[in-house]
């Protein structure tokens, strides 16, 4: 063991990106600096900043750093997307990260078993899944036809037909389309374009997951550099707003992940209960939908209700009437003890944030918009008002 701790012949340290230290410069300082630099002449006077050429020079470089900027945005949108939903998923874990660290467990360790959990439970989770959901879509697909068969006989189809010739209008479609090589190649191209957004989708889980991994480990010192690119006297003043915001940030996800799980349990027991076709299936669409604030939960009890009128209407009368009976019981009992630690946005702002930041970034944009609201929130009351106030 006494060797085993001994360096290699020859090894060199890691190099690490560290942070400078602080210096005070003083006038003292300030003055030795002056006279050594006194061997090659003293500076001249600075090039005034109302000169043309130097405003001239100045405008052309800002405007041409706005279209490179502008540029590499437009042409990196997806990466960009990576970044953010790993940053929020190492948000999202950094509070349980440091109640590890709270308990004497070294910051490595808390990442990896922090990590390791979530691994697990989403691997678990699809494991039990998939296979259901291989099952009861195969159902969906036997039983289309008898669905299909029994609209065509129905007698609403029949008068429809016999008013507006429905079926010889259909067969005529589908000749065209049947006979047309352009739309059988779009259907060979819809297919390749579904299994490249399929290999897309896992090389970007993959990368999500590698990023929040390295922004989990590097939390810390990713704080202290943003803290040291403020000036020295405000600086503890950022570092508390910032901490302030971070830790929202991580309960909300936390509190967020479990109203969601919560959800899509009750809904997965009450339509065991009342016999809705495909539960499990339904119930991962109700997680999905749950992880959307206010608006989520609304959506997939639509969708399960409506689901459920193809097993007859008592049965998605007696699901709807549950389930948003339990919305209810969730805003006001539920999320209120699980997102007590995390943001408090007003009822309007919190709708609005979630349907801008669905138009601008789809479900990401909408997982984020509340976390997004506060942080602004946040800072205008902390900064803007708080200036406003000692005028």
């Amino acid at each position: 063991m006494r060797r085993l701790r001994q360096p290699l012949p020859g090894a060199q340290p890691r190099l690490r990106f560290e942070i400078p230290p602080e210096y005070i410069h003083t006038e003292d300082q300030a003055t030795d600096s002056d006279e050594s630099g006194r061997q090659f002449g003293r500076p001249g006077p600075r090039m005034s900043m109302q000169h043309p050429l130097y405003v001239g020079f100045m405008g052309t470089v800002g405007v041409g750093l706005a279209l490179l900027v502008y540029w590499i945005g437009s042409n990196t949108t997806q990466l960009l997307l990576w970044i953010v939903a790993a940053l929020f998923i190492a948000l999202g874990l950094e509070p349980v990260v440091g109640w590890l660290e709270n308990r004497k467990v070294p910051r490595p360790a808390g990442i990896l078993v922090s990590v390791t959990v979530l691994i697990g439970a989403v691997a678990g989770f699809f494991a039990t899944l998939i296979p259901t959901i291989v099952q009861q879509v195969t159902q969906i697909v036997e039983q289309a036809p008898t669905w299909v068969r029994d609209f065509i006989d129905s007698d609403f189809f029949r008068s429809l037909d016999d008013q507006f010739g429905v079926r010889d209008r259909i067969n005529e479609e589908l000749d065209k389309f049947v006979n047309n090589p352009e739309a059988m190649g779009g259907i060979f191209g819809g297919v390749v374009g579904f299994g490249s957004t399929l290999a897309n989708g896992l090389f970007g889980t993959l990368i999500v997951l590698v990023l929040s991994l390295y922004f989990l480990g590097a939390l810390p010192a990713m704080k202290k550099w943003g803290y040291r690119l403020a000036p020295r006297s405000r600086r503890a003043r950022v570092e508390a707003l910032s901490e302030e915001i971070t830790r929202s940030v991580g309960n909300y996800v936390i509190g967020q992940a479990c109203v969601a799980l919560l959800n899509a349990t009750f809904a997965f027991i009450v339509m065991t209960i009342v016999g809705v076709p495909f539960a499990l299936l339904l119930a991962f669409v109700v997680a999905l939908l749950a992880f959307i604030p206010l608006v989520g939960g609304m959506i997939a009890g639509i969708v399960v209700v409506v689901i459920s009128l193809t097993a007859g209407w008592q049965t998605a009368a007696a699901y709807g009437v549950c389930y948003f009976a339990y919305l209810q019981f969730e805003a006001y009992f539920i999320s209120p003890r699980i997102m007590q630690k995390a943001v408090a946005v007003p009822g309007a702002v919190a709708v609005i944030s979630v349907i801008a930041g669905g138009s601008l970034l789809g479900v990401l944009g909408a997982l984020i918009a509340i976390p997004t609201a506060a942080a602004i929130l946040l800072l205008v009351k902390e900064i803007y008002i708080a200036r406003q106030d000692k005028h």
